[in-house]
């Protein structure tokens, strides 16, 4: 893919510049192409069959009449499957949690409503439509349970051993002892449903096999890497028979992070047939597979007069499959919040029959944050204090669950500029005090935090000599900004334009990335791609002085690598560095030095110093809602999101990213959840009519602040990352301005018009 898909004007592309989306032209133009648009010569389709129990047995499915069809090529089911892995360990990705992974048609067992029972392919979509409908299946139905709030009382404590799980810290203190004696405290239940991702893109996947036993796999997915490990295991290939591509990914918040089940399936049928094949689900099978797990939480505040935490208890139940053992961080985050000398956190699981849950932006801390900021909103009330000044007069310097200082922590800055900018000033605590005619006025804040994190990460960088830099990397861009990001580091890097990078990503034979998700590519992949592209610099200046003419003849090359530039092809040196300005060509200097190309591949890891620290982002939410006081319909009018995230490479991608979140956020709050029919062990509203998530109507003016903070520690570049931090305590600064607004008190998420009426 190349970074410079239109003409723009040269321009440096330092750090810290808003700069637009190099692939943005690629988007709007159709140029892009996603899993389910590459083309292949005799493209057969699959459309997937599933399960309509929730638990249970397949009797019998007779597909006659479907291959009765003139055009229909094969019917896949657990009948007729080829022979995969049996061990469970060769279906585990990368990032797969403990238990039993799922198999896809291993046998007549139904473990969960939406199971894929069966793949129809066809020569054509809508043939394989069509015949997927003539399918009849006969189930043995069992007793089956989707409500968690059912089995609470069953919850159990994850096992360590089974791997994925971070278990809460021990106890500090006495908490429930400290509670007794609190002079003011909040104790409440706080309960949050389950979400689904539902990007723009479906998922889909296009395989195409050749003559030779390879396999090329357009997939969406947010590591390519972790997908080609997947295939290689459950379908016993050697590496170089599986190459898999994904240049663009219409958003995934965490859905693409595993592979989903449509891609074994679409293997399974591109082998038995030997003809590409492409499968994508639709709108109501993307409700089918991992989500945000529900969560019931428990969080008990206690405070002194000076308000002044005594005692926090955060005890959370979520959510997950009887196979396999999910798990999210959600109460971890209480206790690196605030300071208090007895904190208690625990955190159980409880089985039920529906797919595993899947990290979901902000996994654990959308929820978890959810339920403390609202316990921190009320333990305000409780003492009647500020809820700003309640956390200011709890904030945390260090880490005291991990017991390290934090490499960086700007969050009072994000609180003083926060309020300043929002007019928090003007807030009036007595609920229902604020109105404008028939509507009802609150506001609300909340604290976010999310980690900052670096994993290992591989780029390479080549100069050639006509000045353009092509750089690759196997990471991805989900919709994120990478291709910008990563573009924009490199040519700060080399001092040289942006519209002269090509970067190329979401490809297996690229250097090696980790899965894109935990707000880590830009510290990650972006931090090699600085690393690579300054070994370049530091090279050309060495070569310079040798190879560069007379006018370069006599410099040193420190002096060169500190000033030189990259312009249309040419080094230039700058006419401040002391000689007059210079220029020579890339071409000529590596002609002259017997060189095509310079070239330079790194692999960066996180060093030992970040051991001693822990590394997080923070923010501070201020919203204002509108309320109408007789129907209850509920307008978020105003947010401003200020974050503490160290460098920001680009503030416009990375203001759109905490936007983006921040409507998430609002769609917490107030939209999104899955109503399940129990009954059937099915959900009910697995569509985009039904299943509300927020529209342009819905959202007011967001406003997005970065306070500066300098990190020397968190990598190289001193960035962290952004994806997360914007979704973390919206919706409980939404719910806080509603009772700001109506005295109401609501925690069970969403705040529906039921719920306040």
């Amino acid at each position: 893919m190349s970074a410079a898909f239109e003409t723009r004007p040269i321009h440096s592309a330092r750090i810290g510049e808003p700069l637009s989306r190099v692939d943005g032209h690629a988007k709007v133009t159709g140029a892009a192409r996603y899993a389910a648009e590459f083309a292949a010569t005799g493209l057969v389709h699959g459309v997937v069959v599933n399960a309509t129990i929730a638990r249970g047995e397949i009797v019998a499915i007779d597909a006659s009449a479907a291959q009765a069809l003139p055009g229909v090529l094969h019917v896949l089911t657990h009948e007729n499957r080829i022979a995969l892995a049996t061990e469970d360990a060769d279906w585990k990705d990368q990032i797969a949690p403990g238990g039993t992974p799922f198999h896809p048609l291993a046998d007549a067992r139904v473990r969960f409503a939406g199971q894929p029972i069966a793949l129809v392919v066809a020569e054509t979509p809508e043939l394989a439509q069509y015949a997927a409908t003539l399918l009849r299946v006969r189930y043995r139905s069992e007793p089956h349970q989707t409500e968690l709030a059912k089995v609470v009382q069953d919850a159990v404590i994850p096992s360590t051993e089974k791997g994925g799980f971070e278990p809460p810290p021990a106890p500090r203190g006495d908490a429930y002892r400290a509670l007794q004696r609190a002079h003011a405290r909040s104790d409440a239940f706080y309960a949050t449903p389950v979400e689904f991702h539902q990007p723009m893109e479906m998922h889909g996947c296009t395989v195409v096999p050749s003559a030779d036993g390879r396999f090329t796999v357009y997939e969406k997915t947010q590591g390519v890497a972790n997908t080609q490990q997947y295939l290689m295991k459950v379908f016993g290939l050697q590496q170089e028979r599986v190459h898999v591509i994904s240049p663009f990914v219409g958003g995934a918040f965490g859905s693409g992070l595993r592979p989903q089940y449509h891609l074994p399936l679409a293997m399974m049928a591109a082998r038995a047939l030997r003809r590409p094949i492409r499968v994508v689900l639709t709108r109501a099978q993307m409700f089918t597979f991992g989500h945000r797990p529900a969560s019931i939480q428990h969080v008990a505040l206690g405070a002194r007069r000076d308000g002044r935490l005594d005692a926090i208890v955060h005890e959370a139940v979520g959510e997950t499959s009887q196979f396999e053992d999910f798990t999210d961080v959600v109460v971890n985050w209480t206790g690196r919040l605030y300071r208090a000398p007895n904190v208690q956190l625990g955190y159980k699981l409880a089985r039920l029959d529906v797919y595993t849950p899947l990290d979901m932006r902000a996994p654990g801390a959308a929820q978890g944050l959810f339920a403390l900021e609202s316990a921190m909103d009320e333990l305000a009330v409780a003492l009647e204090m500020d809820p700003l000044e309640l956390r200011i007069r709890n904030y945390a310097d260090d880490d005291a669950s991990k017991q390290l200082p934090y490499s960086s922590k700007a969050l009072l800055d994000c609180y003083a500029q926060g309020a300043e900018r929002f007019g928090w000033g003007a807030r009036i605590a007595t609920p229902r005090s604020m109105r404008d005619g028939h509507e009802l006025v609150g506001y609300g804040m909340a604290t976010g935090m999310w980690e900052a994190m670096q994993t290992e990460a591989s780029v390479r960088a080549v100069l050639n000599a006509q000045g353009r830099l092509d750089l690759s990397s196997a990471t991805a861009d989900i919709g994120t900004g990478t291709y910008t990001a990563i573009s924009q580091i490199a040519a700060d890097a080399l001092r040289m334009s942006i519209d002269d990078v090509d970067f190329t990503l979401g490809d297996t034979s690229l250097p090696p990335a980790p899965i894109e998700g935990g707000s880590w590519t830009v510290s990650s992949v972006g931090s090699a791609a600085s690393v690579a592209c300054t070994e370049l610099r530091s090279r050309l200046a060495q070569l310079l002085p040798a190879h560069g003419g007379i006018a370069f003849a006599n410099l040193d090359p420190a002096v060169l690598d500190d000033a030189l530039m990259i312009e249309h092809g040419e080094i230039v040196l700058p006419q401040e560095v002391g000689l007059g300005s210079a220029r020579v060509r890339i071409a000529d200097v590596l002609a002259d030095a017997g060189m095509k190309s310079l070239a330079a591949q790194v692999t960066l890891k996180p060093d030992d110093i970040q051991k001693r620290y822990s590394m997080a982002t923070h923010s501070a939410v201020f919203t204002e809602v509108r309320v109408d006081e007789e129907l209850g319909q509920v307008r978020v009018t105003r947010v401003v999101s200020a974050v503490a995230a160290g460098r920001i490479v680009n503030p416009k991608t990375a203001s759109n990213q905490i936007a983006g979140g921040v409507v998430w956020g609002i769609g917490m709050a107030l939209h999104e959840h899955a109503q399940f029919d129990h009954t059937l062990g099915r959900i009910m509203n697995h569509n985009l009519a039904e299943y509300h998530v927020p529209v342009n109507r819905d959202i007011g003016e967001i406003d997005v602040l970065f306070v500066d903070e300098h990190d020397e520690v968190v990598n190289p570049l001193g960035a962290k990352g952004v994806g997360e931090i914007g979704v973390v305590g919206v919706a409980a600064a939404v719910a806080n301005a509603i009772y700001n607004a109506t005295g109401k008190r609501v925690r069970e998420l969403p705040i529906t018009l039921d719920k306040l009426l």
